[in-house]
């Protein structure tokens, strides 16, 4: 399946996959954003994400990261994870920094995008924005509930620009635990962060497709969002 404004990404590993691309309405220039998407595929909500953060005024690339284990186009409904999981485990952070150059490296090649790009991920590409700040020279990186960033912990070290952490109170999938070593990391490498846990808030709370939607805090955390975006890229 293949959706409008998709582009075709060669990654440095010699793979080849499929992006959602979103663009302002005025000519620009405008700054970039790398969006990540959930264990379930580039889906409708994460193209919605899209389209409302071009309608913000940024050109967006949401790349395809199970291109290695599925057909293009691939969406998996939000409850059916199962289906998710092989393709959620095939990732390595080989082939996801491959992908992310890929996406780094459209957004340089367009004329009207400005040399300050962030990244942004929800659930899975919370953790894929994560590891988008220390290989890629942002100006911004965002995470949203990024379920086993603790793995990438020694990556703390190597993040390039100011990372903005959304996490919810009520989340069982991401232990307390699991946030301090986070935070505790990128303290000891000491790296600037704004860490944010919504009390009220579960796993998911950002996606309206979700049963764990809560829309006050979505609407919370995308005020804040933008205003990081709009200080650290504009």
């Amino acid at each position: 399946m293949s959706y409008p404004h998709a582009v075709a990404l060669h990654a440095p590993d010699g793979t080849s996959l499929q992006a959602y691309t979103a663009f302002p309405a005025g000519p620009g220039p405008h700054p970039g954003i790398i969006l990540l998407q959930e264990a379930f595929g580039v889906n409708g909500h994460i193209r919605n994400v899209a389209d409302r953060l071009a309608a913000a005024g940024y050109v967006v690339i949401a790349p395809e990261l199970f291109h290695r284990s599925a057909a293009p186009g691939l969406e998996i409904p939000y409850s059916d994870f199962p289906s998710a999981a092989p393709h959620f485990q095939a990732i390595t952070p080989e082939g996801l920094t491959a992908d992310l150059q890929a996406a780094h490296a459209w957004l340089q090649a367009q004329d009207n995008v400005t040399d300050k790009i962030g990244s942004i991920g929800f659930c899975l590409g919370g953790r894929v924005s994560f590891l988008a700040n220390a290989v890629l020279p942002l100006a911004a990186a965002v995470s949203y509930y990024g379920g086993g960033t603790q793995h990438l912990k020694n990556r703390a070290t190597d993040l390039h620009a100011p990372h903005l952490f959304f996490w919810g109170g009520l989340d069982q999938h991401i232990s307390k635990a699991h946030i301090t070593e986070v935070t505790e990391a990128i303290d000891a490498a000491g790296k600037p962060y704004i860490n944010t846990v919504i009390s009220y808030a579960d796993h998911g709370f950002h996606c309206d497709e979700r049963p764990s939607y809560h829309p006050q805090a979505a609407a919370e955390a995308w005020a804040m969002t933008l205003t990081f975006f709009q200080e650290k890229l504009g």
